[in-house]
C-alpha cells in the first residue's frame, strides 16, 4: 500500500497486457494476481472497482460528445456509489477538486480543455470508484515536460492524502527513477529482474535492464571539444 511498482520494457514486451489484464479488459490464460489474498482474475465487480486504470492519451479517453460531469459520474452510477443525480453531481466535484481543478469544470467538454486538464479529469474518473490500486499505462507520455511534472505532483500528493498504490507502465526510465518504489523489468512477456529502484538503477543485474539504462540520454548533455 501507498507505494509504486513502474514496470518498464521495450514496446511488445507485455507491460500493457498486465494492466488489461488485471483491469479485466483481456482474459489472462495463465498464473495468479490476489489483492489482499482475494484472487482478482476471478474476482467481481465488487474486486475490480478496487483497480483503476488512467490510460496514455486523455483525449481518446474521454467521450468528445459527452461533458467532463458524464465522464466522472459513469462509475459512480454504473457501481451505485452515489444516491441520485444530485448525489453524483456533488461526488464528482469533490473529485474535481481533489485533482486541482474547479468544480465548474464539470459542464465543459473534453476539447475544451489542455491536455494537461483532461488527464486531470481521467484520473478524477478512475477515482472516482475509491481504487485501491491505480494504473497508469504510460498516463503521462503524451504530455509536455512541465505539464507532465505538475500531473506527477500531483500523483505523488495523492498517493500520500489517499494512500493509494500504483502500478506505473512506463518507457520514460526519467519519470520512472522518479516516481517508482520498486521496478519490474519485462522482455518478451517475461520478467527479467525486479528490486528496489535505488538498486535496479545503481546497479543492474540483467543485461537487458543495462541495455535499458544505456540508453537513457545524459541529464546534461556532453561538451564536444
Amino acid at each position: 500500500r501507498a507505494t509504486t511498482l513502474g514496470i518498464v520494457g521495450e514496446s511488445g514486451s507485455g507491460k500493457s497486457t498486465v494492466a488489461a489484464a488485471l483491469t479485466g479488459l483481456a482474459e489472462a490464460s495463465a498464473g495468479t494476481a490476489t489483492l489482499d489474498g482475494d484472487d482478482v482474475f476471478a474476482g467481481g465487480r465488487d474486486l475490480r472497482r478496487r483497480i483503476s486504470l488512467v490510460f496514455q492519451d486523455p483525449f481518446a479517453s474521454l467521450d468528445p460528445r459527452a461533458r467532463v460531469s458524464a465522464a466522472i459520474a459513469e462509475p459512480l452510477r454504473v457501481h451505485r456509489l452515489t444516491a441520485g443525480r444530485r448525489g453524483r453531481a456533488g461526488r464528482v466535484a469533490e473529485l474535481l477538486e481533489l485533482v486541482g481543478l474547479p468544480a465548474d469544470f464539470a459542464s465543459r467538454y473534453p476539447h475544451e480543455l489542455s491536455g494537461g486538464q483532461r488527464q486531470r479529469v481521467s484520473i478524477a474518473r478512475a477515482l472516482a470508484t475509491e481504487p485501491d490500486v491505480l494504473i497508469l499505462d504510460e498516463s503521462t507520455a503524451s504530455l509536455d515536460v512541465s505539464v507532465q511534472s505538475r500531473v506527477l505532483d500531483l500523483l505523488s500528493e495523492l498517493q500520500r492524502e489517499l494512500g493509494l498504490t500504483y502500478l506505473f507502465i512506463a518507457h520514460d526510465l526519467a519519470v520512472v527513477h522518479r516516481m517508482c518504489h520498486d521496478v519490474l523489468v519485462m522482455r518478451a512477456g517475461e520478467v527479467v529482474e525486479y528490486g528496489p529502484a535505488a538498486e535496479l538503477f545503481s546497479a543492474p543485474q540483467h543485461s537487458y535492464t543495462r541495455t535499458l539504462l544505456a540508453a537513457v540520454p545524459p541529464d546534461r548533455p556532453r561538451e564536444k571539444v
